[in-house]
């Protein structure tokens, strides 16, 4: 599941932050960024996705 995040996320910005951190800001955000081009919206999805992954295994 972690790859096919990471998959969305570059591919599909805001369905892999959807399918990560649901409706969000964090989503919002990303929508906003893709819409201004695909890259950025990439590059944010690809980022809060590790991030999050990051948080897991902190807390864990």
């Amino acid at each position: 599941m972690k790859l096919l995040r990471y998959l969305l996320g570059f591919f599909l910005p805001p369905l892999g932050i959807f399918l990560t951190y649901g409706v969000s800001t964090t989503l919002v955000i990303n929508i906003l960024l893709t819409l201004l081009g695909w890259l950025p919206g990439a590059i944010h999805g690809v980022w809060a996705i590790a991030k999050y992954e990051e948080r897991l295994n902190t807390v864990s």
